[in-house]
């Protein structure tokens, strides 16, 4: 790329196009995605999403906004702190999400039902976190939906001590697209700028979102979305809806 494409225009120009990619090419991956998704509603299910640092934007556009489905939760790190009783300073360590037993223990803090799905959400599928989440779904019964880059986790070595990446565990993989290491737009003597991951993930989770409210509509079933709750009767609708999944699902202020 030229550093004449380093530039608004060169970011949109490029972006688009794979975004235009990924809705011909995700086509399939997306079914089974939305199937996953309608098949943990209709069964009372809760979709649990996880993921660490920018990831964690692409759980934010699963779990608990407007014109999204009702029984989703947003699972992090912070919960260590939030509902685990952990001092704040935990939080402090850049290598947290690195440590054996932290998924385990964020699992248990939010106590899955088997139907629940597990949405888990890394570029780069192999962190430690990140794996022994997937891992630790499946040996509890629960399917495993991951938005990942598979040209990114396909160049790095596995982390995790069993040698797997969240790609290797999941039912059903949405590929983000992403070049390794995310930036998009290449610099002059190296390096890049500008991720693409987000607005290749946020697509790839309201596709099939919008996919699993469709198949659930054709099967008889009012799906249970969130309006915005700064629009009149939003905010109240909303707590009547959120009543059937009280003390499963979390929300606080962000």
């Amino acid at each position: 790329m030229s550093v004449e494409s380093v530039n608004a225009s060169g970011f949109a120009r490029e972006s688009l196009a794979v975004l235009d990619r990924i809705t011909e090419s995700a086509r399939d991956e997306v079914r089974r995605a939305a199937e996953l998704i309608a098949d943990c509603v209709s069964a009372d299910g809760v979709i649990q999403a996880f993921g660490t640092g920018h990831s964690q934007a692409i759980v934010l556009e699963v779990a608990g906004r407007a014109g999204g489905l009702v029984p989703t939760n947003r699972l992090s790190i912070a919960d260590l702190v939030l509902y685990g009783g952990d001092d704040p300073s935990v939080l402090d360590d850049p290598l947290l999400e690195r440590k054996p037993g932290v998924a385990e223990r964020i699992y248990d803090l939010v106590a899955p039902r088997p139907e629940d799905l597990f949405v888990i959400v890394s570029n780069s599928g192999v962190n430690s976190v990140i794996v022994e989440m997937a891992l630790h779904a499946k040996e509890h019964g629960h399917r495993v939906l991951a938005v990942t880059s598979l040209t990114h986790t396909s160049a790095v070595p596995a982390s995790h001590s069993s040698g797997k990446k969240l790609m290797d565990i999941a039912d059903v993989v949405l590929d983000n697209a992403a070049p390794r290491g995310d930036a998009l737009l290449g610099l002059p003597g190296g390096g890049a700028v500008c991720a693409l991951s987000t607005l290749t993930g946020v697509m790839l989770v309201q596709m099939a979102v919008a996919e699993a409210t469709s198949l659930l509509l054709a099967a008889g079933h009012r799906p249970p979305v969130y309006v915005s709750a700064n629009v009149p009767g939003g905010f109240e609708g909303n707590l009547e809806l959120e009543e059937r999944y009280a003390g499963r699902i979390r929300r606080t202020a962000s």
